[in-house]
Parts: C-alpha cells; structure tokens; sequence
C-alpha cells in the first residue's frame, strides 16, 4: 500500500532531524501534474529565488515585494536538491537529474511511515477590524479618484504555534485539503502553506495562471457567486491583468482565457476561480516570466504598479512571504508556483501569522469584506491542536 504523502513528509522529517541532515520540503495537492512533490532532504537559505534555467529541482518561496525588507522572515528563501519523489497516479517514483538511484533511507522513509498525533498547539489573536475598514474606505476613495480600478486589501492575524512544525503543517493540511499545499523549513523558519490558488505552471512552452477572485463564505450557495455584479467584475478586471502580464513575454496572439469564472469550493469558502493561458518563446526564461508577471496579479490589483505604492500606505504590516509565491521550479524550465495565501509564517521562536485580504471594487461593503476576511482563517486559526476545523465560522 503507498505510504500518504504527509507519513512519508513526517517519516523524512524524523529521520533528516536525527540524522542531522538538513530538512524535507514538500509540496502536496495538484502540483506538476502530481499529487505530491518532496524534496527528501534540502537546505533552504535566504536569498536564494530560482535559477533562471536550473540543473537541478529548486524549492523555495518569493515573499511579496511591497515593504519586504520589514518582515519577520526573508524575503526569499529556496535551495536546489538533485533528486524528489513524486506521488502520481497511486504511487511513489524517485527522480533524479542523473540517474541516481533512490538511497536505502529515503526508500525505508516511504515504507516505514510515523505518525504524531497532537504534536503541536497554537493561539491566534485576531486583527483590529477598524484599521482594516479604515484602509477599505481608503481604497474605496481612490478608485472614486480613478486611481485604481481594483485592489487587494490585507490584514492579519498572529499567533504563536508550539511543538513541530510538520506536525502543524500535517495536521491543518489533512483536516482542510488545500489545492496547493506546501512546507518549507530552516534555520530561518518556517512556511506552511495552504494555498487554494495557482499563480504560474510552466510546462515545455505553456505557461498558465489561475487567479481566484470572488468569495463566500462555505455556508453560502454557491450559486450566489455566479449571480454576484461586485465578484464577477472583481474576478474579470483580474482576470485582464493577468493577460496583460502574460502578454509581454507570450508569442503573438497566444494569450487566451481557457476558463471564465468557475465556482471552486476551497476550505471554509466558495471562490470564483478562472484560468488564462499563454505559449512563450523556449528563449524565456524562468526571472524573464517572473519579471513580468510578480507579483501575482489577485492580491495586488489593477494597475498594479499604482495598487501595490497604495497598498503600502493603507496596510500597517509588511506581507512578508503571504501574497508571494511558494513552489518548485526545474530543468527544462519547468515552473510551477502557488500564490501564497492561507499561508502561516513561522519565525524559529514559534511567532506565527497568517495575513488574509480581499479584493476591493466600487461595490464593496467594507463589514462584508471584513466578514471575508474572517471567513478565510478560519480553517486554519480554527484549530488550537489536531482536530477538525472544517465547520468553524469566525464573527467580530
């Protein structure tokens, strides 16, 4: 029987700590086409982002841009590894760049799996909701000026989290299912994230993202979605942007919208997610694409150089690596990034936060963009240890 990608996570990380190695990396849910990617053993360091045409597989993250050199963990981190397992199709494959075969402890560490239960707690404090309607109604009061069209306005909560890491990350990965999931881990700290949102995939000469706009909460018809004026425009303005973004690096004529506003369950909320598409010239590199499409265009807004100078001003903390991207990139250009939301920064102290936002437009109701925020942490902030969080709706 194969080993869950989240026993063989914890297998690879008890043995790497008492090995003294440096640690596993995963990433688990639809990522290169796979059910689980992991990078058995990688040392992650800051300001390392990915290789514009890597040897070998990168793991990291690219924390957001916007006030970046204030925030409690790097504002990149990554690390190459020659080898990963992958979990496709019911079962496990070891790569490697050159052939290696897999090493009898990574073997074991599939066959033999532990499990912990209840091997961590956290405590989170929620946000002050008035500072956060205060920068809605600011926004609110520049897209009137014209000044933008759309913007991602954030807050967050903090916490503290004890115990293992993976443990945390296991937990809150097995009780909400995210689409996007993903570990990170170093002497710098730590990244769990539960993203439901991917930001780039690149595949040969395709490259597509898929931006999430549009929420409700998981107890609302999902049908509302489709009917709702403000999150249909919230989604196609975004939807644009991310064209426009792919259109400077794509191949002529290339750039189209494979899917306009399908309604996507994702923990504790309904999202309207679409998708666009564009071919790219072999020539383009890995920093070309990101040069021109980050930082992800759902969680800044439109016009998205004018959005992300506002957003600084509205905002009282730095994003830090929330909002960023988290992910793998590989030979053969290979490139597939999650936008980091639902993700929890983890600083080696146990300091935790998790930022949570939404989307702003002229329809906005500043108490139901707060209510969204709310309605985001709560599978995640929802749970103080090991159990289910699933059911749980956050009201201030």
């Amino acid at each position: 029987m194969t080993a869950p990608a989240l026993d063989v996570l914890r297998a690879l990380h008890a043995y790497t700590r008492a090995a003294g190695m440096p640690p596993p990396a995963a990433l688990i849910g639809d990522w290169w086409d796979a059910d689980a990617v992991i990078a058995p053993s990688i040392r992650l360091r800051p300001g390392f982002p990915p290789p514009d045409d890597p040897d070998r597989f990168w793991f990291g993250y690219l924390g957001f841009p916007v006030r970046a050199t204030e925030s409690a963990l790097p504002t990149a981190v990554g690390g190459l590894t020659g080898e990963v397992l992958v979990l496709r199709d019911g079962r496990w494959h070891h790569q490697s760049v050159d052939d290696t075969p897999c090493a009898p402890w990574i073997a074991d560490a599939i066959a033999t799996t532990t499990r912990a239960e209840n091997a961590w707690s956290a405590t989170w404090v929620a946000p002050e909701r008035q500072p956060h309607l205060a920068a809605i109604e600011e926004c609110l009061e520049a897209i009137r000026a014209g000044e933008v069209y759309q913007a991602c306005v954030c807050t967050r909560f903090t916490g503290e989290i004890t115990g293992d890491p993976a443990e945390f990350f296991s937990s809150v990965t097995s009780a909400t299912r995210p689409a996007k999931a993903a570990y990170l881990h170093g002497d710098w700290g730590t990244v769990a994230s539960f993203s439901p949102e991917s930001f780039l995939r690149r595949t040969g000469n395709l490259v597509s993202s898929s931006p999430i706009k549009g929420t409700v909460g998981a107890d609302a018809e999902p049908e509302s979605l489709s009917a709702s004026t403000k999150d249909i425009a919230e989604n196609v303005m975004i939807v644009d942007l991310v064209r426009n973004d792919l259109g400077r690096i794509a191949v002529t004529g290339t750039v189209r919208v494979a899917d306009l506003l399908s309604v996507v369950p994702a923990p504790g909320v309904w999202h309207l997610v679409s998708r666009v598409e564009a071919i790219v010239d072999p020539a383009v590199g890995t920093n070309e694409l990101l040069r021109a499409t980050f930082p992800p265009a759902s969680v800044t807004g439109t016009p998205k150089q004018r959005a992300a100078e506002l957003l600084a001003e509205w905002e009282e903390h730095p994003r830090g690596v929330y909002c960023g991207a988290v992910g793998v990139a590989g030979p053969g250009r290979g490139l597939d990034l999650n936008v980091a939301i639902r993700t929890v920064a983890l600083t080696p102290d146990g300091r935790a936060s998790l930022g949570v936002g939404g989307g702003i437009t002229i329809d906005s109701d500043p108490l139901r963009e707060w209510q969204e925020c709310l309605d985001k942490a709560a599978s995640i902030v929802g749970m103080s240890s090991g159990e289910s969080s699933s059911q749980i709706r956050l009201s201030w």
